[in-house]
C-alpha cells in the first residue's frame, strides 16, 4: 500500500508541477541561422518522444514540457545529428556541422540537395553553390525550377504572378529585384499554395531571404546597365546605407532611359449573317523615362523590439508611343475597305507610397504590425487619326483624340500576432483596407462615351492558422474570412447593380513528411480572384472603327482551389498540381452594339468553369565545373469554349515547356550561362498556341577585386525565334495575333563598397488591393 500511495503522489507531483520552457538557437557551420531545423526532446533513460518543435527564420526554438531528466536531439537534412543532455532552461547556441558521409568525400555542399520540401516552401539553399554568382535577383529566380523572372515580374509555373518578400518584406517596386544581388541572397523559399496570413488573391509567394548584414558605418551598392533593345537603353541605380548601432538608414536612388516597340499581325474575325475579317499590321515605337527614390528608418532597441518608417517614390515624366495601324476589311471574302491609323499616346504617371511598421516579441508573443498608404494617379492621352477608303467611295478622315485619368487612393492596416501553443506555434490576425479609385475618360468628338466613374472599397480580413509537428511529420491548418464592400458610382450616382457585397471563407492545410531522404509535402488552399479596377472600367478605348476595348463593370470574381504534391530527392524535384477554378474570367470579343454589330468589343467575361493540371520535373546535378538545370513542365486543362459555328468545344490539348540551363565555372573566375527554352503548341483557357516558340540566352560574368567590382554580358533570345501565333476563341469572334519577338544584349556593370542591407522589417499592408490599381 505505501508504494502505491508513493506512485500516485508522483503523478499528481508530475501532473501539477508548472511547465518548463527549453529555449536554444540552431547554426550552420558558418554560424548563419538554420531554419526548419528539428528539434526533439526526449526522455531518460529510455529515450521516449517527450515534444518536439521546428526552429523558426532566425533557428531560434522553443519548447514546453513539465519532464525532467531530458535529452535534446536536433536534426536537420545535410547535417549530423547531434544529442546534448539539458541541464539548463537556456540550451544556448548549437551549431550543426555537414554530415560527411551523407554529402560525399571531395565536394561537400555540391551533393547537398538543391532544392528541399520545408514547411510549406520549396526552398533552395544560395550561400556557398554556384548560384551566388547568377547575378540580379531576376537572374536567380529564374534558375530556379517552375520559376520565371523578367523585369520584376515573377512567375511560378502552375500558380500564377507571385507576390515577392525580401526579408519579410513586401517587395514595392520591381527594380528591387535588379538591385538585388545574388551573392547577398543565403535562400529562396518558393511558396505554390499559399497559407491563410497571405490575401486570398495570392496565387504564389518568392521569399528572400539575405545574408546578415556584417559591420556598421557607410556602405553603398552602384548598378549602371546599358542595353540595346531597339535602340539604347541605359539605367543606373544608387543604393546606400548607413548603420550605427540600432540605427540603420537606407536609400535609393534610380533613374532610367529605355526605348521599345511593340509590333504584331492580327486578325480580326466575325461571323455574323455576313463574314467579316480585319487583317491588321500593327507597328509601335516609344520609350520611358523613369525616376525612383526610396528612403528608410529603422531602429533595433534591441533583439526583440524594432520600429521604422519607409517611403517611396515613382515618377515617370515621360512615357510614350507613336501608334501605326494599316488593316484591310474584307466582307465575304472580298475586299470592302482599307483603314490607316496613326497617332501618338502619352502616359504620365506619379506614386507616393508610405509604410511604418512595428515588430516585437513579448515573452511567447510575437507582434507584426504594419500600417500602409498610397496615393498614385496615372493619365493617358491619345491623339489618332483615321483614313479609311470604302471600296468605290473616295477617302474620308477622321480624328480622334481622348483623355483618361486614373486617381487612386489606399489606407490599410495589418495586425500579425503569433505564439508557442501545445507544441506547436499559432497565428492569428487581421487587415482592413480602404481604396478609392477614380476614372475619368473623354472624348471630345463623341464617338464614344465620356465616363466618369468612382470604385469606392473597404475590404476587412480575419486569419487563424495553427502549425505543429508530430515526430516527422509537419502539419499546417488554417482558416482566412474576407469581407469586400464595393460601391460604384458614376457621375457621382451610386449604382447599384455594379455594387457588390462578397463574404468568403477559405480554408487550407499542409503536410510535410521526410521518407528516407526523399521529402514530401501535399497541400490544398482556396483562394480568390479579384478582377482589377481596369478589368472593371466603364469607359472604351479605341483602336479603329472597327475594334474597340473596355472593361466590364459586372465582372464576378473567380474562385480558386487548388491541390498540390510535391516532392524532392536529392537534385531531383517534382510538383503535381490541381486547380479548379470557378467563373474563369476570359478575355473576348464581342459586339459593340445592335445597330453596328461587325464592330468588334474586346472585353473581360466570366464564362464557365475551369479545370487544370500542372506537372513539373527538375533534374539539377554537379558535374565537375558543368552545373545543368533540366526542367520539363506540363499543362492539361479542361475548359469549354464557345466555337463560331454555334457550339461548345472542351480545350483540352495538353501544352509542354522545357528548359536547359547550363552554367560553366570556366578559369580565370569567368562564369558562362547557356540557357535553352522551348514551348510546344496547346490549349489555355479560350486560347490556342498553334506553334512551336524557343529561345536561346547566353551570358558571361567576370568579378574583379574579392567580387566589389563585376561585368556581366548578356544576349537574350539571339535567333528572335520566341514569336509564336496565338488563335482566342469567343463565340462568333476570333482574334489571331503573332507578336514579334526581338533580340537584344545588356551589359551591366556594378561596384560594391561595405554593401550591407537594410535591417527594415516592415512587411507592408494592403497587398491585395495595391495590386489591383
Amino acid at each position: 500500500m505505501r508504494q502505491i500511495l508513493s506512485f500516485l503522489l508522483c503523478l499528481c507531483t508530475a501532473s501539477i508541477l508548472p511547465a518548463q520552457t527549453y529555449t536554444g538557437k540552431v547554426t550552420d557551420e558558418k554560424n548563419q541561422p538554420l531554419p526548419y531545423t528539428n528539434v526533439v526532446l526526449l526522455s531518460l533513460p529510455d529515450s521516449a518522444f517527450v515534444t518536439g518543435t521546428v526552429s523558426d527564420e532566425s533557428g531560434a526554438f522553443a519548447l514546453k514540457t513539465n519532464r525532467d531528466n531530458l535529452l535534446l536531439r536536433i536534426s536537420s537534412i545535410g547535417y549530423a545529428t547531434i544529442y546534448n543532455k539539458v541541464d539548463k532552461p537556456d540550451l544556448g547556441t548549437i551549431q550543426l556541422l555537414p554530415d560527411a558521409q551523407l554529402l560525399g568525400e571531395v565536394v561537400v555542399k555540391g551533393d547537398l540537395p538543391k532544392v528541399q520540401l520545408k514547411g510549406d516552401a520549396q526552398v533552395t539553399n544560395v550561400t556557398g553553390t554556384i548560384l551566388e554568382k547568377a547575378g540580379t535577383g531576376n537572374d536567380l529566380l529564374s534558375k530556379l525550377p517552375g520559376v520565371s523572372a523578367e523585369e520584376g515580374t515573377v512567375n511560378v509555373f502552375g500558380s500564377g504572378t507571385a507576390e515577392i518578400y525580401i526579408n519579410g518584406r513586401k517587395m514595392r517596386n520591381a527594380s528591387e529585384l535588379d538591385q538585388l544581388s545574388s551573392d547577398n541572397v543565403k535562400r529562396v523559399e518558393v511558396v505554390r499554395n499559399p497559407g491563410t496570413r497571405y490575401d486570398a488573391t495570392v496565387k504564389a509567394v518568392v521569399r528572400i531571404y539575405t545574408k546578415k548584414a556584417q559591420g556598421e558605418g557607410f556602405g553603398f551598392n552602384n548598378r549602371f546597365l546599358t542595353r540595346y533593345y531597339y535602340g539604347w537603353n541605359v539605367l543606373d541605380q544608387f543604393n546606400f546605407n548607413y548603420r550605427k548601432g540600432g540605427f540603420d538608414l537606407s536609400g535609393m536612388l534610380y533613374g532610367s532611359k529605355v526605348y521599345s516597340e511593340d509590333n504584331k499581325t492580327g486578325v480580326f474575325e466575325t461571323f455574323l449573317d455576313n463574314t467579316w475579317r480585319q487583317e491588321s499590321s500593327i507597328s509601335t515605337t516609344g520609350g520611358s523615362r523613369n525616376i525612383s527614390t526610396m528612403l528608410s528608418l529603422n531602429y533595433q532597441f534591441n533583439e526583440n523590439h524594432s520600429a521604422g518608417a519607409r517611403y517611396d517614390f515613382n515618377r515617370t515624366p515621360k512615357d510614350w508611343w507613336n501608334i501605326n495601324m494599316y488593316s484591310q476589311v474584307f466582307r465575304d471574302g472580298s475586299l470592302y475597305e482599307e483603314n490607316t491609323s496613326r497617332g501618338w499616346q502619352r502616359t504620365p504617371a506619379t506614386t507616393h507610397s508610405f509604410n511604418a511598421y512595428y515588430n516585437g516579441q513579448a515573452g511567447d508573443w510575437n507582434i507584426d504590425f504594419n500600417a500602409d498608404g498610397m496615393w498614385s494617379y496615372s493619365k493617358t492621352l491619345q491623339d489618332m487619326t483615321e483614313e479609311y477608303t470604302p471600296i468605290g467611295e473616295a477617302l474620308q478622315e477622321q480624328n480622334v483624340t481622348s483623355y483618361n485619368k486614373d486617381e487612386n487612393t489606399l489606407y490599410a492596416a495589418k495586425l500579425i500576432i503569433s505564439r508557442p501553443l501545445w507544441d506547436g506555434n499559432l497565428s492569428f490576425g487581421g487587415e482592413y483596407t480602404y481604396t478609392d479609385h477614380t476614372n475619368t475618360y473623354i472624348n471630345d468628338q463623341g464617338i464614344l462615351d465620356d465616363d466618369h466613374s468612382n470604385i469606392r472599397e473597404n475590404a476587412a480580413s480575419a486569419f487563424l492558422e495553427y502549425s505543429r509537428s508530430f515526430g516527422k511529420l509537419q502539419a499546417q491548418i488554417g482558416v482566412r474570412y474576407e469581407h469586400l464592400a464595393s460601391d460604384y458610382y458614376e457621375n457621382e450616382i451610386l449604382v447599384d447593380e455594379q455594387s457588390r457585397t462578397y463574404d468568403n471563407v477559405f480554408p487550407m492545410f499542409a503536410l510535410s513528411l521526410p521518407v528516407g531522404k526523399t521529402q514530401l509535402s501535399l497541400s490544398y488552399t482556396g483562394s480568390i480572384y479579384r478582377p482589377t479596377y481596369y478589368m472593371l472600367r466603364s469607359n472604351i478605348t479605341y483602336a479603329n472603327r472597327y475594334t474597340y476595348e473596355s472593361g466590364n463593370p459586372l465582372l464576378r470574381p473567380s474562385i480558386i482551389n487548388r491541390l498540390s504534391l510535391d516532392a524532392s530527392w536529392k537534385w531531383i524535384y517534382f510538383n503535381a498540381r490541381y486547380t479548379h477554378i470557378k467563373d474563369a474570367i476570359v478575355n473576348l470579343g464581342g459586339t459593340y452594339s445592335e445597330d453596328e454589330p461587325n464592330i468588334m468589343l474586346l472585353s473581360y467575361f466570366n464564362k464557365y468553369d475551369s479545370d487544370k493540371i500542372y506537372a513539373t520535373l527538375s533534374f539539377s546535378p554537379t558535374i565537375g565545373i558543368w552545373l545543368p538545370q533540366f526542367t520539363l513542365m506540363y499543362l492539361q486543362q479542361w475548359y469549354m469554349v464557345d466555337m463560331p459555328d454555334g457550339t461548345r468545344k472542351n480545350f483540352n490539348h495538353p501544352m509542354g515547356s522545357f528548359s536547359w540551363r547550363n552554367n560553366f565555372r570556366l578559369p580565370w573566375e569567368l562564369l558562362l550561362d547557356v540557357d535553352a527554352s522551348l514551348d510546344t503548341p496547346g490549349d489555355n483557357e479560350n486560347g490556342h498556341v498553334s506553334e512551336v516558340g524557343w529561345a536561346l540566352n547566353v551570358s558571361l560574368r567576370k568579378a574583379f577585386f574579392n567580387e566589389r567590382l563585376s561585368l556581366q554580358l548578356q544576349g537574350i533570345d539571339l535567333f528572335n525565334s520566341r514569336n509564336a501565333w496565338g488563335t482566342i476563341y469567343g463565340g462568333n469572334r476570333l482574334i489571331t495575333i503573332d507578336q514579334e519577338s526581338r533580340r537584344y544584349f545588356t551589359l551591366t556593370l556594378r561596384y560594391k563598397f561595405n554593401a550591407t542591407k537594410s535591417k527594415y522589417k516592415g512587411t507592408g499592408a494592403g497587398q491585395e488591393q495595391r495590386s489591383r490599381m
